[in-house]
């Protein structure tokens, strides 16, 4: 199931590309990327492991982790602009973002924590480079059960990601898989020690489109 959700992810992506106006000029250079890099050489790993011993996967682990590669590789490769975040789950979404340098390449490295509002979107010539999650919610395929602590999540630049609510199961879903997960104390991000409802009371900040 995991896998067929991917491939529907991946053609959601191929007919948005078909009918959007791309800007070429203003397109990200995403293929020249440190991630392009890392994600590309994990792919070639992966495919030549002569068995999924060899790569500490199972058989069905395998192919859902190959599956998210493609993914994000095809991302990086067609993007035609920065990646957004909107925000559907009826609360405030804690974002990671920043604004990319025309001269400088890229880097989520010195990404700055922002407050998105529910029913906002940020503004696509920043890139959002992920969300924090905080202690006490579910997410659906980070966290089957509620977090004991914070996590930050980390897309691929160029990624359209989408959060939204699911009252049935009580939690948060991602439209796309995140590229990395990370506890306090791991890369550059800063990740605080928020509950939901700390969240909620803070003041929107988040750059968006007017």
């Amino acid at each position: 199931m995991k896998l067929a959700r991917i491939v529907l992810i991946v053609l959601a992506f191929v007919v948005n590309l078909a009918i959007a106006q791309p800007a070429w000029a203003d397109a990200p250079k995403l293929t020249t990327s440190a991630d392009y890099a890392e994600i590309t050489q994990t792919l070639t790993d992966l495919l030549n492991a002569k068995s999924p011993e060899d790569t500490g996967y199972n058989a069905a682990g395998l192919q859902q982790k190959i599956g998210e590669l493609k993914l994000q590789k095809y991302i990086l490769e067609s993007a035609t602009d920065w990646g957004t975040c909107r925000n559907e789950t009826g609360k405030t979404l804690a974002v990671y973002a920043h604004k990319p340098s025309k001269k400088a390449a890229f880097t989520a490295e010195q990404s700055t924590l922002y407050y998105l509002g529910a029913g906002q979107e940020t503004d696509d010539s920043w890139n959002c480079d992920g969300v924090l999650l905080p202690s006490g919610i579910k997410v659906a395929g980070v966290a089957d059960q509620e977090l004991t602590e914070p996590l930050a999540v980390k897309f691929v630049p160029g990624t359209q990601f989408v959060a939204t609510a699911n009252p049935d199961t009580d939690t948060v879903e991602f439209n796309v898989p995140p590229a990395k997960v990370f506890k306090a104390g791991e890369g550059t991000w800063a990740i605080p020690s928020l509950s939901q409802t700390e969240i909620d009371t803070q003041s929107l900040n988040a750059p968006i489109d007017d």
